[in-house]
């Protein structure tokens, strides 16, 4: 990124944005051939057939030929990502369901694809709906899809939404020492909180059942809850403060998940763009909420069984998305037959209740099955042979670390978090400070991937 950096603002100086594009391209498609060369083919084939799709959709007055090219190139790229990801999947399902012995194939996983995927979508969709422009330019959308600031762990970039900066965008030095702030800051909840949540919920969720006390239970899964959100929204700083530097303005992908009074307002403030992608490309087309109680329900559940599904090809993602589609069609029928409180106390419940409901849901989605799934929802209720102590585990860093994620996750308010970090003193004082420190801890620790990386 500093190499990139340099490079690009010695073009800005020259005005060669056109030269800045390429070398955006060039740096994205060099850093994801770090992961495996041989890769960067499909992700070429998946654009180069929403690129064909887009040219035929724009390109004719007939529907039906519109209607078919959208249909085609929804295939191809749902159909990459389907065999990728889910066929070894379907076919453990099938032998399971029918008896057979299918064999499996080995079959890695490409980084980033399910998000590079609904990108390319996202494109050739609006493309068909009149609400984008058709790109043209192979290079440029190209470039749109393969940016690596948000390429391998989102957030998930609607093409319409930085169109304009493709072509023609501009960067400042307030710009930059945003973007630097962002990137920082969200380095640091990466590095120094949700690593250490990580350890201590590794530990936790790796113990046999039997050692694994009630006490302890519950502690793993509050590391969980913390890690999950602040690798997550550190990435989503990392890319958005990157897209900063370089011009781009990413929306948020979060905004205090944590604070939510239900899991409907929960998904509207967890990884946002891909609530927001589904809810516009999947629900409303199913006809959303506009046909009646049952149809939505019926909407929101195959929406959540995706989403589940989307997240990883396992039944505990898949029972992960559905608990929060039944906990949403509840919601939706009580808020329907049932006058709801908006009461001090009643708004307290319903932050308690999502708390729990959100936490115990997390449990699906670190084990590695439904079998250690329901294993460790026994262990949060049963008493076991004491081997571990809690403090043993959180140690008197682990203590640290959890209260400052607790203030930040809600207890101090997001504007102001948000006002500390733009504030002068923090980018002077805090910032450097910061990124020392996750300097260190990175020299120290050569292993720190993203949760959401594998998906």
């Amino acid at each position: 990124m500093p190499a990139v950096l340099i490079l690009y603002y010695l073009l800005q100086v020259w005005k060669k944005q056109k030269m800045q594009n390429f070398l955006l391209l060039f740096a994205s498609l060099l850093f994801y051939s770090f992961g495996e060369p041989r890769l960067i083919l499909l992700l070429l084939c998946c654009v180069l057939a929403n690129y064909l799709g887009g040219l035929i959709i724009a390109g004719s007055k007939k529907l039906t030929v519109r209607t078919l090219a959208l249909t085609v190139t929804l295939a191809m790229s749902l159909g990459m990502l389907g065999y990728f990801k889910y066929f070894n999947f379907f076919i453990d399902a099938m032998n399971s369901l029918t008896g057979m012995s299918l064999s499996v194939k080995r079959i890695a996983l490409p980084i980033g694809i399910s998000f590079y995927t609904f990108q390319a979508l996202s494109y050739t969709i609006d493309l068909y709906r009149g609400r984008c422009e058709v790109q043209r330019s192979f290079w440029k959308l190209l470039l749109y899809i393969s940016f690596f600031p948000q390429l391998i762990a989102g957030p998930i970039v609607r093409y319409r939404d930085i169109a304009d900066e493709i072509d023609d965008r501009s960067v400042s030095f307030d710009l930059m020492t945003e973007g630097i702030s962002r990137f920082i800051s969200g380095l640091g909840k990466k590095v120094l909180l949700a690593n250490v949540f990580a350890v201590r919920a590794d530990l936790i969720f790796s113990m046999p059942d039997a050692e694994r006390t009630p006490a302890l239970a519950w502690v793993g899964v509050l590391m969980y809850s913390m890690q999950i959100y602040f690798d997550f929204s550190g990435y989503s700083d990392m890319a958005i403060g990157m897209g900063r530097m370089f011009g781009f303005h990413f929306l948020e992908n979060f905004n205090m998940p944590y604070t939510a009074q239900s899991i409907t307002e929960f998904w509207r403030r967890w990884h946002i763009s891909l609530s927001t992608w589904f809810k516009e490309y999947l629900y409303i087309p199913l006809g959303g909420n506009r046909k009646g109680n049952i149809r939505t329900c019926i909407n929101l559940l195959i929406v959540f069984f995706l989403t589940g599904l989307w997240h990883g090809a396992g039944w505990n993602f898949i029972a992960w998305g559905m608990l929060h589609g039944l906990l949403i069609v509840l919601e939706r029928l009580l808020r329907a037959n049932v006058k709801v409180s908006g009461t001090q106390a009643g708004r307290i419940a319903g932050h308690v209740y999502t708390l729990l409901a959100v936490s115990l849901a997390w449990i699906f989605f670190r084990a590695e099955n439904i079998t250690a799934a329901l294993g460790y929802f026994k262990t949060l209720v049963t008493p076991a042979r004491q081997v571990w102590s809690v403090m043993e585990i959180l140690e008197t860093k682990g203590l640290f670390v959890t209260l400052i994620g607790i203030l930040m996750c809600g207890i101090i308010p997001g504007e102001l978090q948000k006002s500390l970090r733009e504030s002068v003193w923090f980018k002077a004082a805090v910032l450097p400070i910061l990124l020392f420190l996750c300097i260190m801890y990175l020299a120290a620790d050569s292993y720190n991937p993203f949760i959401y990386f594998r998906f």
